[in-house]
């Protein structure tokens, strides 16, 4: 699924959009801005590291992001202020750009000006007292340049042990040293998020560790992608909840509305697309297709009882007032159903049969929260007292 689809699908969201209600437009176009920022405007992340020059940054990376192997081994070398795309098979890419020991102040700035970092990462590879003066500049100069250009970047230090690692004390003692020196020379508007230490051959808790500090300063354009290249599970799972709670949510407002079968084909599409976007977040690639067998598979949307269900739904519609509610509430439903089960599916690893149990659970409970009140109405459409049928009408 290439982002023109979705460019599609949001177009004619915006042209529902615009015959809804004032308050509703607002709620939808607020759930809509993330999904654009992370399907429409996706992109790399941008790390820019800094500090000590003294070890190559691809074995920096490596220590750092446990199981880090750029897809092209031979075309890891890299020029010093400019940005460079790492591209790792079946992942995805990241750019980096190595600005440490730069003496080249200009270039570095237009390297910022036009691509800002999104993350700044503080090498340092030699136990002292003290930390060096010279790559603390070195820090502050890409900081300041980085936040002239827009840029909101947080830091990370990077304790560098290289084939040795050394004992948690001292370790401990290294990284209150460098958060008390990074906190006293950066800015407030350049928090550092992490001390972390690492080592030749050290386990995934390091890039853990790392990839949960970043995650949530990332913008949203580079969270997917983030999250896709490392696999990291709590951020995947993150990325997927807000996808399923903006689709869930837009699916609801849209399915209110009073058309019988207008909305269908949209709701439809809007399923497929959050499912695929779960499939990406995973390692898997984008594909409407295989979205499409997932969600059959599901039982969710095939066949005669795909155009039962939403002619029942297009019924209700024309029962006034409730019949709207109820019918955004079963969009929303069966959409959250579908968006649980992916997530369990793709992200949990579970068994299609399992995927299809917690999509009958999630739905059953969605549909046991409808209000009372409403389903019961619904039922009966023709008997509430005069009196209380006047205050609903006057009410609008």
């Amino acid at each position: 699924m290439n982002s023109s689809l979705f460019l599609h699908v949001v177009e004619r969201l915006e042209g529902l959009i615009g015959r809804l209600p004032g308050k509703i437009q607002k709620a939808i176009l607020g759930e809509l801005t993330p999904m654009k920022e992370l399907f429409l405007k996706q992109r790399s992340p941008r790390f820019a590291f800094t500090g000590s020059a003294n070890t190559p940054l691809p074995q920096i990376m490596a220590a750092v992001f446990p199981g880090f192997v750029p897809a092209d081994p031979s075309g890891t070398a890299h020029r010093k202020d400019h940005w460079r795309d790492y591209r790792l098979e079946d992942r995805g890419t990241i750019s980096i750009l190595d600005a440490r020991g730069s003496d080249t102040d200009e270039s570095l700035a237009k390297e910022l000006e036009a691509e800002p970092a999104d993350i700044i990462f503080f090498v340092e590879d030699e136990d002292r007292k003290r930390v060096r003066k010279e790559p603390i500049e070195n820090l502050v100069t890409v900081a300041e340049h980085n936040r002239r250009h827009g840029g909101n970047a947080g830091v990370v230090g990077i304790i560098y042990e290289g084939d040795t690692a050394s004992s948690d004390n001292d370790v401990s003692n290294r990284a209150e040293r460098l958060l008390g020196t990074l906190e006293s020379k950066l800015k407030r508007d350049t928090p550092v998020l992490r001390i972390v230490a690492a080592h030749t051959g050290g386990t995934s808790k390091h890039s853990d560790a790392v990839i949960a500090a970043i995650a949530r300063q990332l913008p949203n354009e580079a969270r997917i992608e983030t999250a896709r290249v490392f696999g990291h599970r709590e951020s995947q799972h993150e990325i997927a909840q807000l996808l399923v709670k903006s689709t869930t949510a837009i699916c609801t407002a849209i399915g209110a509305q009073p058309i019988p079968l207008a909305d269908l084909p949209v709701l439809t599409t809007l399923q497929l697309v959050m499912v695929s976007g779960i499939m990406y977040l995973s390692g898997r690639e984008r594909s409407l297709r295989a979205a499409t067998e997932f969600v059959a598979a599901l039982g969710a949307n095939v066949g005669a009882g795909m155009l039962l269900r939403e002619g029942a739904r297009a019924l209700l519609k024309l029962v006034p007032g409730w019949g709207n509610l109820v019918c955004g509430m079963v969009a929303g439903a069966g959409t959250y159903a579908i968006g649980r089960a992916a997530i369990a599916y793709f992200l949990e690893g579970v068994s299609i049969k399992d995927a299809r149990r917690t999509y009958l659970r999630s739905r059953k409970r969605s549909a046991q929260a409808l209000p009372p009140a409403s389903v019961e109405r619904e039922k009966r459409p023709s008997l509430p007292a005069p009196k209380r049928s006047n205050r609903l009408r006057l009410r609008g």
